[in-house]
């Protein structure tokens, strides 16, 4: 059954940005302060991060526009290596994948129930009932077909991106007064040399690449793309580059608003930011971000994660039953299906963010590994799809 094409540049352009900005933002730039320990090297972490992740994105542009498929992450490692190969790695994305979703639903579910629930109900029996009616609402939006939930995912990156924003203007608040100027301290208490800033350097760069990844996954979606090898390298780019631009900015008003050395061991510094513009009213107000974030986070990993089990079905790396599309929505159900069932299962069982982070977090690694394609030749297979 042909798929029609049904996503914008608009539309893939916003996947692109939920893939990369999930929770990263909202948490990592304390990590990279700390390793950094002067603002050069922090601002030059972020840059060479963002400069990295645009150059991936072109890679994966290239690819993509040369073999626009639905679940291409799986099928171009099929075709430029293995199938073994291909299932293997994507198998350890899905269920890192899946993973993540439930490890990020719970931390949104943290945020909403302090604000809706009262206090005697903010236990982890509500926490863990939220999360699993936050994903699966998002389940059965999908149910509808591509078109409901590209729609939805573009509202829901839209908001985020305005919050974000909203959170940049905290440097119009008025910020820190900088008491003490930041020191680049060695181990064995020397004047630090080149070699000492690289390795500094190279610890920003491990929590700068988590927060630019993700945007490898947009492939997936190349069979549905009108226009594909035109939008899908423009849609890249244009994520990409309102990402990096994004990162910069919120980065810059860090250190601005809370100062640089109080940087390095704040907590909830996206909370900060807000109770800048909204006061005691703050937290209300970051919840609310939070749970924004979650929820495009969610969505889009249930329209890329089932494709890539498509495309598996589709070769016979899974059972067929996995390509069974809907014909009047064009849903793949049990691709869909089956991988809500792994969020939903895995947190019913880990039920914290900690547990599901302790057994993840080494396929997380994994799957994490960037691909290159220098010897791929579309032409090979490509006359199939």
């Amino acid at each position: 059954m042909q798929q029609k094409k049904q996503l914008s540049l608009f539309d893939l352009s916003m996947i692109v940005v939920s893939l990369v900005i999930g929770m990263g933002v909202f948490r990592t730039p304390v990590n990279v302060a700390a390793k950094a320990q002067i603002p050069e090297l922090f601002y030059l972490a972020w840059f060479i991060g963002g400069f990295v992740a645009f150059c991936g994105a072109l890679t994966y542009a290239e690819i993509g526009s040369r073999f626009p498929v639905t679940g291409g992450y799986y099928k171009i490692f099929s075709s430029a290596y293995h199938p073994s190969i291909a299932f293997a790695i994507n198998c350890i994305v899905i269920i890192s994948s899946a993973a993540s979703v439930a490890a990020i639903s719970i931390i949104g579910a943290e945020y909403l129930s302090k604000i809706i629930l009262p206090v005697d109900k903010q236990t982890e029996t509500y926490r863990v009932a939220i999360a699993i009616i936050t994903i699966l609402t998002f389940y059965f939006i999908n149910l509808f077909g591509l078109k409901a939930s590209s729609k939805t995912q573009n509202v829901l990156t839209v908001v985020k991106i305005g919050m974000i924003l909203m959170l940049i203007c905290a440097v119009f608040f008025g910020g820190q007064t900088q008491t003490v100027t930041p020191i680049f301290k060695t181990a064995a208490g020397a004047l630090p040399t080149w070699s000492d800033y690289g390795k500094a350097l190279g610890l920003c760069l491990i929590a700068v690449s988590f927060s630019y990844a993700g945007y490898a996954q947009t492939i997936n979606f190349g069979g549905e793309v009108k226009e594909a090898k035109k939008v899908i390298p423009r849609a890249i780019i244009i994520g990409l580059t309102i990402i990096v631009m994004l990162y910069l900015a919120i980065n810059y008003v860090y250190v601005k608003v809370i100062g640089f050395e109080a940087l390095k061991s704040a907590e909830s510094i996206a909370a900060i930011l807000a109770s800048k513009i909204f006061g005691p009213a703050g937290f209300n107000a970051l919840s609310v971000i939070i749970f924004f974030s979650v929820m495009g986070y969610v969505n889009v990993n249930l329209l890329s994660n089932p494709r890539a089990m498509f495309a598996m079905g589709e070769e016979g790396a899974l059972p067929k039953i996995f390509s069974r599309m809907n014909r009047k929505t064009e849903v793949i159900t049990i691709s869909l299906t089956v991988f809500t069932l792994i969020a939903v299962v895995i947190i019913f069982y880990a039920k914290t963010f900690d547990k599901i982070l302790n057994y993840t977090i080494f396929l997380e690694s994994i799957s994490m590994g960037q691909f290159g394609c220098h010897n791929f030749h579309p032409s090979k297979k490509n006359s199939k799809s």
